[in-house]
């Protein structure tokens, strides 16, 4: 059975599709649900769920990012994951740490990469005038928003679309396809996972 720590910064609606999924058969239990943000509703909804929390607030740590992803480290390797998925975690990591968990580690990006990486992605897809948006499931590497791709989920993009019901129909793909990839991923298949 794979161990998986899943890392969230706000409600952790993908923290939640990730965990239900990994129920019954599946090759994959959650053992932690990590956070930088100790008030992160997502904490105590892992919490409900049974799911082992920790916070480590990234506040303090101002202008010592080494400092912070070291706590992190303690916390992961407390836990022991065989992979880490981030789920909404919205710290940018350092080549250190995506290193150190290199080939492990998972990432959600509400949009079809190689397109906008970053932020803002519904309004950028909207401003270009795409057909189409989507999410992208990738392993993380040290380059933001980039690795190789495992999975992505396609929606029109709709007359009348702002970012915030592009968003809320991309969100809907999100929690499909991130438990898809993830199941896939445990196993050794690294095939893109496409909805």
């Amino acid at each position: 059975m794979k161990r998986v720590a899943i890392l969230i910064s706000g409600g952790g609606s993908n923290m939640i599709a990730l965990a239900r999924s990994m129920e019954g058969a599946h090759p994959a239990r959650p053992v932690l649900v990590l956070s930088n943000d100790p008030s992160a509703k997502g904490l105590e909804r892992a919490a409900a769920m049974g799911i082992p929390v920790a916070a480590v607030d990234h506040r303090p740590f101002k202008g010592d990012r080494a400092a912070f992803e070291a706590a992190l480290v303690q916390q992961l390797d407390a836990a022991a994951p065989d992979v880490i998925c981030l789920a909404g975690f919205m710290r940018i990591l350092t080549a250190g740490f995506t290193g150190r968990y290199a080939g492990r580690m998972l990432n959600i990006h509400p949009s079809l990469l190689p397109k906008y990486p970053g932020l803002h992605t519904h309004q950028r897809a909207l401003d270009a005038g795409d057909a189409e948006a989507g999410c992208t499931v990738h392993e993380v590497t040290s380059v933001l928003d980039d690795g190789p791709i495992l999975g992505q989920a396609r929606v029109p993009v709709l007359p009348g679309d702002d970012a915030g019901s592009l968003a809320a129909r991309v969100l809907v793909q999100e929690h499909a396809l991130y438990p898809a990839v993830l199941a896939r991923y445990v196993t050794g298949d690294r095939r893109p996972v496409l909805l």
